[in-house]
Order: structure tokens, then sequence, then C-alpha cells
């Protein structure tokens, strides 16, 4: 494995598909439509008896709903099927090189990736970290020992996590997308239930690594501190499987050689200025709370004023308008039956979302709340909705400022749960590439 030790990555050996129909092999990660267990129950039925990365992988939808004997015979299934699929004419040899890849949407849009490897050696996700690779959202530790027995001695590991690249130039995914193209494509097809299509092409030779180590180099030198420290990469999806990935290297290191691939993550990388990446903030809902009492806290902590507006719709167009000098917050409360429109105006210049939760925690703290009190919503609408039924809070969230987003998480951390949405649903990864682990 060709290593770029400094930056915390390296050229995996690749195993893709042989003669295989993407639309059957490739799902999505296994981490969406957790509550639609008939879009995966449609996925089983897509794939039927032909080789699928389906029984690769642990929907989570089936991993909350089973106990734990269930739970541990579909993990002897996946693995035995690692197994079957390995030692059978389902993956061509394997290639040391990464892939390039172009994923069409089912709404218009081209994501541009890169996948590689990366040494969990340099990521950490616990706050105020200063690794190379860093979460962007707080990590649920609770949430890493289910996902442990899942890898721990896997044959095979299938990524769907996804990082982020401070790129406004494009010189390493787009960079290494011109070489690539070069080239014929290595898969080509459509992706199950309307996803869209994805096609992506080898990365590899003398060539490609230098450029890759040439456009790594660039961006280290670019996300370095005063104080020396690098911030290279951020976890955009799938942060508890590469929190669950470093722990299962942690729980093994001192048994497994240095340059064991268990201490590599498969990934692709993303630069968050690809047109094809859509940030959507993720909007709040309080139940039973006053909202006014809310309002008025946030203004007085964060130096805020507050302007009434008249409706939904200005409401909506002022909080997201991105020429705003500070961040903005829309609050929509229903109190005596009357509706409350208001605009929270706010000199805040990191990511909205870093300031305004710590004080909703806060202050659903003092007042005594419980945790079902507050939703996570992902629609404008639906939240507005919500906070014109009397008792509630509909808090409408700007846009994420992508310009501002490594200087946040450098500066404060990693951002609360539940931040930000990289694109809708469909959008998500789908597994295609895959790699020995164990």
């Amino acid at each position: 494995m060709k290593t770029f030790e400094k930056f915390g990555t390296a050229i995996p050996q690749i195993l893709l598909p042989k003669n295989v129909d993407l639309k059957t092999w490739s799902v999505i990660a296994c981490d969406q439509y957790t509550q639609d267990l008939e879009y995966w129950e449609n996925a089983k039925k897509t794939a039927g008896d032909k080789p699928s990365s389906l029984n690769l992988i642990f929907p989570e939808v089936y991993l909350d709903k089973a106990d734990e004997a269930s739970k541990d015979q579909r993990i002897k299934n996946i693995q035995s099927k690692m197994d079957e699929y390995l030692k059978g004419d389902v993956f061509d040899a394997p290639v040391d090189e990464c892939i390039y890849l172009e994923r069409k949407t089912a709404y218009g849009r081209t994501r541009k990736g890169l996948v590689m490897c990366v040494d969990l050696d340099s990521y950490e996700w616990k706050p105020g970290s200063k690794a190379l690779i860093r979460a962007t959202e707080a990590t649920v530790p609770e949430r890493i020992p289910p996902r442990m027995k899942i890898r721990s001695g896997a044959k095979l590991e299938l990524p769907h996590i996804m990082l982020l690249a401070n790129d406004p130039d494009d010189i390493l995914v787009g960079g290494a997308g011109k070489l690539a193209k070069k080239g014929c494509p290595v898969y080509d097809g459509e992706l199950m239930q309307n996803s869209g299509s994805i096609t992506g092409w080898a990365v590899k030779g003398a060539e490609a690594e230098n450029l890759l180590e040439n456009a790594l180099a660039s961006l280290a030198e670019a996300g370095t501190d005063s104080d020396g420290t690098t911030f290279l990469f951020a976890v955009g999806d799938g942060n508890h499987s590469l929190a669950t990935a470093k722990a299962v290297w942690e729980e093994n290191k001192d048994v497994l050689p240095a340059d064991s691939p268990v201490r590599y993550a498969l990934v692709e990388i993303v630069n968050i200025y690809d047109q094809g990446l859509t940030f959507e903030p993720i909007h709040r809902v309080l139940f039973g709370l006053d909202g006014e009492k809310l309002l008025l806290t946030a203004a007085e902590k964060l130096g805020g004023s507050v302007k009434a507006l008249d409706g939904a719709e200005v409401l909506a167009r002022e909080v997201g308008d991105k020429n705003a000098g500070g961040a903005r917050y829309g609050f929509v409360f229903t109190k005596g039956g009357k509706t409350f429109f208001r605009l929270l105006e706010t000199p805040v210049k990191d990511l909205a979302i870093s300031a305004l939760q710590p004080l909703i925690d806060g202050f659903m703290a003092e007042n005594g709340a419980l945790k079902t009190q507050i939703d996570y919503i992902h629609g404008t609408d639906e939240t507005v909705e919500l906070g014109m039924s009397e008792g509630n809070t509909g808090i409408l969230l700007p846009p994420v400022a992508k310009d501002c987003f490594f200087a946040t998480i450098n500066g404060r951390g990693p951002l609360p749960r539940k931040s930000f949405s990289m694109g809708e649903a469909s959008e998500k990864r789908f597994y295609v590439e895959a790699r020995r682990l164990f």
C-alpha cells in the first residue's frame, strides 16, 4: 500500500465487482432510511439472488429492531457472505488505485468524489482535537460498540464515509478527475430506486501518485494554523462509522502489524465547494416552551436585535439572506391563538447553529424540559407549520456557509448533532468499492 504518511492518507487495494449490474450490486449507506423499512425491503427485492453489497452491510433500520441473538446471527451471515464473495467469482483482482467518481443524483446535481484510504491514527472525533482529520458533529459514544461487532473480524470493508476537503481551487478531487478521465471508466451504471447514476475511473500509477501528493501538500499547508496543527479533512457523513473503525483499530493495534489494513478506512473525499454538494440546515422545533422568552434570551446572549415580520415567506427570505452581516434566525411561535414571526439578527460570524444550540440546551435545562420537547426538521415549510401550532416554537436556521465551515470547526470543535445535512437522503453515498480488511 502506497502511503502518504504525512497527510494521513494512502492508496488502497480496491476490489470492484466483476460483471455485475450496479443497480443490484450498489445500495445506499446503511444509516439512511432508518425509519423506512419499506425502502430496505424494496432494496431486497431489487437485489434478489444476485450478488449485492446489501448482503455485506447491516442496514440500521434493522439494528434497533432486533434482539441481540438476531443481530449476532445477522452479523455472522454478513461475514459468511463476505467469505463466499471473496472465494467466488464476484470480485475482480485487487488493484492499487484510488477511484475518481461522478455521481448524478435524481435532483439533477453531479457530485464528484475521490475514494482513497485514511490513516485512523490521523483521525480523532473527541472535542478539542487538533488531528489532521476531525469530526464535524458531536459523536455519541454509545453508538460505537454495536457497530464494532459488525466491523470486528470482517473480511471486507465497504465505505459510506464522506470527508470534506477545504479546496477552493479543486486541486485534489478535480485534479484527480482530469487525470483519471484520460482513461475509460472502471464502472458505470444506474442506481436502484431512482437514485441517479454513478461512474468511476481509476486513479493509479506514478503520475497519479505525484498529483495526489502535491495536492495533499498544498491543502495541508493552507490548513496549517499558527500553532503548527493542520486541519486537512472534516467528516461530512459517516462519522460514527469512522469512529467505529478507529475503535476497532485501537482494540487490535497491539496484535496487528503497523501497516495492517485495519489501521486504515476507505472513504470518499469531496470538495466542500463542489457545486453538486448541497448543505441544508436542519431546523429546530420546541414543544411546550415559551418561544418569546427563548427569543429574548437568545437576543441578549448573542448580542442581537429582534424584528417583527408579517409572515412566513418574508421570514424565510430574510433568514436566507446571504448578504447579511451576521447569522440570522427565524422564530415562529404561537401564543393565545396568535402566531408571531420574528427575525433575530446577530453579529455571529461562525456557523449559525454552533452559537444557537448551546443556548437552546441551556434554556431547556433551566426550564426542566425533556429531550422529547425538541425535534429536528429538514424542511422550512414543515418547521413553520409546526411553529404555528399553539405552544410550539419553530426556529429557522440560515443556509450553511461553506466558506466558514472549516474555520468554525477549527475554532469551536465539532458542531452540535443534527447541524446540517449533505443533500437529500437518496443523494447519500452508495456502496460500490470494497477493500480487504481482516
